[in-house]
């Protein structure tokens, strides 16, 4: 299945709200899989009981959607924050042993990176610094395919982070077999002339 530098690390989180200067995590799952997206492992959940502060400014939505998930019901037996950046690294250092090789991957993954490097800064300097962001190529597909983006794979995660950040990995192989073109890909001929092309294109304005 490869080696440690052939990883995508697939993270989801759940958080009290999505105002990084007050909102806090609740929950983190991450999924380590190949770059064929083949898991090597089932992934790692763990639930966080945040500071109280941060569980009293959860807004009536996000009170509600945690809550029907079942998650606000397992807050209250939740691990420290300390304890669970400690527990997520561990996982990570399992399967992705050396520092700075793998990407994160998910669904606008920047807000989820953004509360990992200001909660989970050990977790969030593990990865590489290049991001996979599945809703990016959703984004693309919608405009430039659309009949691939509607007949994407419904989605029923629950905000729950590893229900959720599975559904993110089937998207991107639905987007792989539909959207981008078979392996092992175009000859080198074609692609050498689609190169030459684009850059004669956008020669006047560079």
């Amino acid at each position: 299945m490869g080696n440690n530098a052939d990883r995508l690390v697939w993270i989801d989180c759940e958080m009290t709200g999505l105002d990084l200067a007050i909102d806090e995590l609740v929950e983190v799952a991450v999924v380590v899989t190949d770059f064929d997206l083949v898991p090597v492992d089932d992934g790692f959940t763990i639930v966080i009981n945040p500071d109280p502060a941060a569980l009293a400014n959860m807004g009536e939505f996000v009170t509600e959607m945690h809550r029907s998930s079942g998650l606000l019901d397992e807050i209250p037996a939740g691990v420290s924050l300390a304890d669970a950046e400690f527990a997520v690294l561990e996982y990570l250092l399992q399967h992705v042993p050396t520092g700075g090789k793998a990407p994160i991957a998910g669904n606008t993954i920047g807000t989820d990176r953004a509360f990992l490097a200001k909660y989970m800064p050990r977790v969030d300097a593990h990865l590489h610094y290049r991001s996979v962001d599945v809703s990016s190529i959703k984004v693309l597909a919608k405009e430039w395919f659309p009949r691939i983006y509607f007949n994407s794979p419904a989605k029923n995660g629950g905000h729950r982070a590893l229900a959720d950040i599975l559904e993110s990995i089937r998207e991107l192989e639905y987007y792989r077999r539909a959207a981008f073109v078979p392996a092992p890909g175009p000859a080198t001929d074609d692609v050498q002339a689609i190169s030459a092309d684009v850059t004669s294109a956008w020669a006047p304005r560079l």
